[in-house]
């Protein structure tokens, strides 16, 4: 158990394997936000590299097809990981999570591959 809440970056495909079809995108991104409500149940705050890259290339005119994307997708998720405190790598096959998951490990986070790995927060909620 942790008494401090984790910012937990969720990693898995979202691009990878669609051939660009948005359907098959918007499947990939649920399938990430799935994984969102048991991090959260476990008393830390989930995050998901696309919940801030796509709004940022929306603003840009773009969309993760554009040749913009790879500028913004990526980037995203590695800055992001300079404030999060752990990894938790879904299963697909997907480089930018492959990519997540060496930064983490280069920087000493921990990575999960399934929600059970993750400790629980004590059950007191200060502030």
């Amino acid at each position: 158990m942790t008494d401090k809440p984790m910012l937990i970056l969720i990693a898995g495909p979202y691009r990878s394997g669609t051939d660009g079809n948005p359907q098959a995108m918007a499947d990939h991104l649920a399938r990430l936000e799935a994984a969102a409500w048991p991090v959260f149940a476990a008393g830390h705050v989930p995050v998901i590299g696309e919940w801030i890259a796509l709004p940022v290339l929306h603003s840009a005119g773009a969309g993760p097809t554009d040749p913009l994307a790879d500028q913004v997708l990526y980037p995203t998720a590695q800055r992001l990981l300079t404030h999060c405190d752990a990894v938790l790598r879904l299963p697909g096959e997907s480089a930018g999570a492959d990519q997540d998951v060496a930064t983490a490990r280069r920087r000493g986070l921990p990575v999960y591959e399934d929600v059970a790995q993750i400790p629980p927060r004590t059950p007191q909620e200060a502030a």
